[in-house]
């Protein structure tokens, strides 16, 4: 009897759901959708980069581009292109690398480390905020 009743617990629930008719349209879903401009993109990526980063308080070198609409994955969002060097294991620190944002409904949805031509001719800023995290 339980075994059955664990079967038709999905369908019971999926009668729960809300029709297409009734859901709200999602940006994710729509390609064409305008997105909203990510507002709080600088403090989101400062508190993305301090879990990130293995030691976020040394950081030097740190540039930034305000979000401009890409095409990412056939879908309209907005990127932003961040440059910064980090220091490595070894004490050392790389030449700076270049990660892009990827904003999805006005929020930081990843960080793409290959940016490719998402960044190309990118106009970066200085972003103390980055080089002034802390443990």
């Amino acid at each position: 009897m339980a075994r059955h009743f664990v079967l038709l617990l999905p369908l019971a629930l999926a009668g729960c759901m809300d029709s297409d008719e009734t859901r709200s349209t999602s940006f994710v879903e729509d390609s064409n959708a305008v997105q909203p401009f990510p507002t709080n993109h600088r403090t989101e990526l400062v508190a993305f980069m301090h879990t990130y980063l293995n030691d976020p308080a040394a950081v030097r070198a740190a540039e930034m581009a305000d979000p401009v609409q890409r095409v990412v994955g056939g879908r309209n969002r907005y990127v932003s292109c961040l440059r910064f060097a980090a220091r490595e294991s070894d004490g050392t620190y790389r030449d700076p690398r270049v990660r892009a944002v990827v904003y999805v409904d006005g929020r930081l949805d990843r960080i793409a480390p290959n940016p490719g031509d998402l960044c190309a001719g990118a106009a970066y800023g200085p972003f103390p905020e980055l080089e002034k995290m802390s443990r």
